[in-house]
């Protein structure tokens, strides 16, 4: 990893990447709590990796990158995607807005801004997607 991701990701810390990590940790524990939710789980404790370190990472569908279709990105995959939305992914995809916010106000902010606004993105419509290096 480039220093400037290093310094990037130190300060994407700092900016409320750890609190936002947190949440989707919290999201996976919750929904393995409960015989429903886990199915989900695997995916919220993969993008909370991917929020506690998101610089230097990028999340893509998982048909794309790798080719071919599989059950998380047909039917099924819109089906737990819907139901995800509903479980957790709205207040996940709240927190990252409100954290974009107020970071946006700052120019030094707008890197920072612009992570949690993807991420607000992926906590919207997570199944079908992998977390990737940028380089691949």
């Amino acid at each position: 990893m480039s220093p400037l991701r290093v310094l990037l990701n130190l300060l994407w810390l700092v900016t409320g990447g750890l609190w936002m990590a947190a949440g989707w940790l919290i999201a996976g524990i919750l929904l393995a709590l409960t015989i429903v939710g886990l199915p989900w789980t695997r995916a919220a404790f993969n993008i909370a990796s991917y929020a506690f370190l998101p610089f230097g990472y990028r999340a893509v569908p998982r048909s794309q990158f790798t080719g071919r279709e599989d059950i998380g990105t047909g039917p099924f995959g819109t089906l737990g995607n819907i139901i995800w939305l509903v479980l957790a992914g709205w207040w996940l995809a709240l927190l990252h807005l409100v954290h974009a916010i107020v970071l946006a106000v700052t120019i030094i902010g707008l890197p920072f801004a612009w992570a949690h606004l993807k991420l607000a993105g992926l906590a919207l419509w997570p199944i079908g997607k992998m977390i990737v290096p940028v380089e691949a």
